[in-house]
């Protein structure tokens, strides 16, 4: 089931703690571009089909990346995308915004989703993973 744009945001802006909706969303279109060119195929295609018609088509045609990047670099490349963020941030805002995702893609699709990424993104989805 895909999540309404509305709600969506809502859940971003809750989690983050933003105050308006417009940061939420300044956000949610940083952290889906990078996670976007970390998942191919068929996984990203079912996260697209989830999520908002305008986050689905950020996700679908992500920034470009030459590797993969581990967590931390995930991070620290949404601090570069958002203006005057701060690695703290950064770190907020990727947790709200893929705690969101991984609501609307249920856990199935998530385990997928962290196989096509390197070890450690479990917890910025808010998934911990047990070793």
């Amino acid at each position: 089931m895909t999540l309404r744009r509305e709600a969506f945001l809502d859940h971003v802006k809750e989690r983050g703690e933003y105050r308006s909706a417009q940061e939420a969303e300044r956000a949610a279109r940083v952290v889906l571009a990078l996670l976007g060119a970390h998942l191919v195929g068929e996984v990203r295609a079912q996260l697209a089909a989830r999520l908002p018609e305008d986050f689905a088509l950020i996700l679908l045609n992500p920034l470009q990346s030459a590797e993969p990047l581990s967590p931390e670099r995930f991070v620290r490349a949404t601090a570069a995308w958002i203006e005057g963020a701060t690695e703290q941030t950064a770190t907020w805002d990727v947790g709200a915004v893929l705690s969101t995702v991984a609501d609307a893609a249920g856990d199935d699709l998530v385990g997928l989703i962290l196989l096509q990424l390197p070890a450690g993104y479990d917890l910025l989805f808010g998934r911990p993973q047990s070793t």
